[in-house]
């Protein structure tokens, strides 16, 4: 399938900070877009990342995974603390780029930290997606439950769906349930059992049945 199995390099300048990463385009006439991106640690190429952007760009989502900007200015390493603002702008700048792309809903996504920031930059400007996918939302540090990135969360006026594992040390499935509760929009929250902060892609290893259950919760979330 060449849209789907073949994802576009993607680089637009004409806006700063600039977008960078991987465009999945569908083979079916898509009415929807998603803009998807990397936690602190990883990049557009993840094998997470990619699993989800071809499965649904099969169903017809059109899908750029992009790296944050603190990811194109360095290969390696986490964000730095100053890097957060310009990292929700380049999020900004690839949802409003994906508005161009498909012709309907535009749906914005991360993993660990870019979820997180996904989230607060929608609570700051709820027009900037139509619902939020976020994987493995880092709710504390490891070992720090008593400090939870909560704040936002009541601000967020949009649907969302929390795909988080059994075995996540950035928060119990009991934390992030609170958590979710918090959100006075749609909420859904995808269990994944015995899987870690990871959701079962590391290394060489993959979660084959993920991909499609991930889907299947999307749509029932925003078909209702």
């Amino acid at each position: 399938m060449v849209g789907a199995h073949n994802p576009e390099a993607f680089r637009d300048s004409t806006s700063e900070p600039g977008v960078r990463g991987f465009l999945y385009r569908t083979p079916r006439p898509s009415n929807s877009g998603l803009v998807l991106t990397h936690g602190a640690g990883g990049n557009a190429k993840s094998a997470l990342l990619d699993a989800l952007a071809n499965c649904l760009a099969e169903s017809g989502i059109t899908v750029l995974c992009c790296d944050l900007p603190f990811r194109q200015a360095r290969l390696y390493g986490p964000p730095r603390p100053g890097d957060a603002a310009r990292d929700r702008e380049g999020l900004r700048n690839a949802a409003s780029l994906m508005r161009k792309l498909a012709s309907g809903r535009v749906f914005l996504g991360g993993q660990s930290y870019g979820g997180r920031q996904a989230t607060m930059l929608c609570a700051e400007d709820s027009a900037v997606a139509d619902g939020l996918l976020l994987l493995s939302y880092p709710l504390h540090a490891p070992n720090r439950p008593e400090r939870p990135r909560i704040e936002h969360l009541p601000k967020i006026g949009i649907p969302c769906l929390f795909v988080h594992g059994t075995r996540d040390p950035f928060g119990s499935i009991e934390e992030i349930r609170s958590a979710v509760q918090l959100i006075p929009a749609r909420t859904e929250l995808f269990v994944v059992e015995n899987a870690g902060h990871d959701l079962g892609f590391k290394g060489k290893s993959r979660s084959e049945d993920l991909p499609r259950a991930v889907l299947l919760k999307l749509q029932e979330l925003f078909s209702a």
